[in-house]
């Protein structure tokens, strides 16, 4: 999957860079990350390829901002992506290449509170997620036929993200209590011993 891409779907009504980038925080960061320094220089690739077109435009607030619109060819392009069946790509987890090498720190006390660090910020975003579904489920009207199209497709990608993070956090349960576990005197002398 790669950043074009994403940009052609959030692109399916006008918005500048900062606007994606607001998307980005707000939304698309639960499936991909973007920093305005690649948002720009992106738009500004995918214009020259002819699959957007800008203009300036006024704003309400601050100078005038670039708006982007996806064009005739970069709506082709998105269709081209969206049927060329499932993208996997390496998922990368820099807290797990942490967690690797706590053991170079000699302190199992500082990989426990990295732990509940981590479990903190996962449930966290679990919440989050919760807290978005919740919106678009409202109580009393019927599920899944009230959603729109749009509403529906998000509904799925964020019942990916409540199932991944609930599994993280109940990992994370799991780890918490086995370090514990390691951190009783017994067990402690027993691993001095067989070192």
């Amino acid at each position: 999957m790669s950043l074009e891409n994403i940009l052609l779907g959030m692109l399916d009504k006008p918005a500048s860079g900062y606007d994606l980038k607001t998307e980005f925080s707000e939304g698309a960061r639960h499936f991909w990350a973007a920093e305005l320094s690649q948002i720009y220089p992106t738009l500004k690739r995918m214009e020259q390829r002819g699959w957007l077109c800008s203009e300036v435009a006024s704003s309400a607030k601050g100078p005038p901002r670039r708006v982007y619109r996806r064009t005739a060819d970069g709506r082709k392009q998105l269709l081209e992506w969206l049927r060329s069946g499932p993208r996997m790509g390496t998922e990368r987890f820099a807290y797990l290449a942490q967690l690797c090498f706590m053991h170079e720190l000699g302190d199992l006390e500082q990989t426990l509170d990295f732990m509940i660090e981590l479990r903190s910020r996962l449930a966290d975003f679990l919440l989050l997620l919760k807290n978005a579904e919740a919106e678009l489920t409202p109580a009393g009207e019927e599920f899944p036929e009230s959603l729109s199209e749009v509403d529906f497709h998000g509904y799925l990608g964020i019942r990916m993200g409540i199932h991944s993070l609930t599994a993280k956090v109940a990992w994370c349960d799991e780890a918490l209590e086995r370090i514990r576990k390691r951190q009783s005197p017994q067990v402690v002398r027993s691993a001095a011993r067989k070192a």
